[in-house]
């Protein structure tokens, strides 16, 4: 749960009705922005910076020190669609330390939506994890982590959230490595009707960040740097004839994972998943499980 950036600003319906209108009359391709002008600072703007990063490559720096941390957010909200972004981590010790890239509704915090990918620093030659949650009407707690196969700080890495009424699927360099299918109809919370608005931050979490807290941030190492460039948003495409990716019929196979996917999800999780929601006994006894646990997932 991304806490420090999150907006409290109420999402009307029709706020929701624009955004689908928009949807059906706007351009369905890839769009690259340019990152001052479809991303705004929110807070920590004197710890930020704009920076070429080759000669057509825009790039935001955000860091952390003592006094304050960054924070970045979409000017533009979005349901159903697919969102990347490459990071560069922050090097060396970066206990403490969590770099975001998430989306999040702008509703009452009781019933918001939230898709969390959080990188938790670690101290130096320790592995980095990403941890990553899903919240629906109000309701979250389905965290996975996550260790990578390469070095997340030595250079940038895409990562992407993948909307649609089916599934939500994380990838890192294009490998999914994550997903949670919609069991609405099986009484499982799903985000289907509220906007949301991408953010990206970086902040001091020593409190439970690094090995539940028990390392604590050093002030020493400061300021810690995060790099973010290449913002790509995708609206979601329906079947030819059909309005909009909400509108699509349920027993339609347009959304459903391909070979490749479910390969790349069942090897994640065999060699890099550390933990697990619906495998945690201690959290969770055999009958207090959430219910999406006992259905099929795929990859698991």
């Amino acid at each position: 749960m991304a806490l420090p950036c999150s907006p409290t600003r109420h999402c009307s319906l029709l706020l929701l009705v624009a955004g689908v209108l928009l949807l059906l009359v706007g351009s369905m391709r890839p769009c690259a922005a340019t990152l001052d002008e479809d991303i705004e600072l929110i807070w920590g703007a004197s710890h930020t910076y704009f920076f070429m990063d080759g000669p057509d490559t825009e790039s935001l720096a955000l860091s952390l020190d003592e006094q304050q941390g960054s924070c970045f957010r979409s000017k533009n909200t979005y349901i159903y669609g697919t969102i990347s972004m490459d990071i560069k981590l922050v090097e060396g010790n970066s206990a403490g330390v969590v770099a975001t890239i998430y989306t999040i509704s702008e509703g009452p915090w009781s019933y918001h939506d939230e898709i969390d990918l959080e990188f938790l620093g670690n101290v130096s030659g320790q592995p980095i994890t990403l941890h990553t949650n899903v919240f629906a009407n109000g309701v979250g707690g389905r965290e996975q982590q996550f260790y990578l196969w390469f070095d997340p700080t030595a250079d940038y890495h895409t990562y992407t959230i993948e909307w649609n009424p089916k599934y939500i699927l994380i990838r890192v360099d294009g490998k999914a490595i994550r997903a949670f299918k919609n069991y609405e109809d099986q009484g499982v919370p799903y985000p289907t009707w509220q906007q949301q608005r991408v953010y990206g931050s970086l902040w001091d979490a020593d409190e439970w960040a690094t090995q539940g807290g028990a390392i604590k941030t050093d002030w020493s190492n400061a300021p810690f740097v995060a790099y973010y460039r290449n913002y790509n948003t995708t609206w979601c495409r329906p079947s030819p004839g059909v309005s909009w990716c909400g509108a699509e019929p349920k027993d339609s196979p347009r959304f459903d994972l391909d070979q490749q996917t479910l390969t790349d999800l069942q090897w994640v999780n065999a060699n890099y998943r550390i933990y697990d929601y619906c495998t945690d006994h201690k959290r969770f006894n055999e009958s207090e499980f959430p219910k999406e646990c006992y259905l099929q997932r795929a990859g698991l």
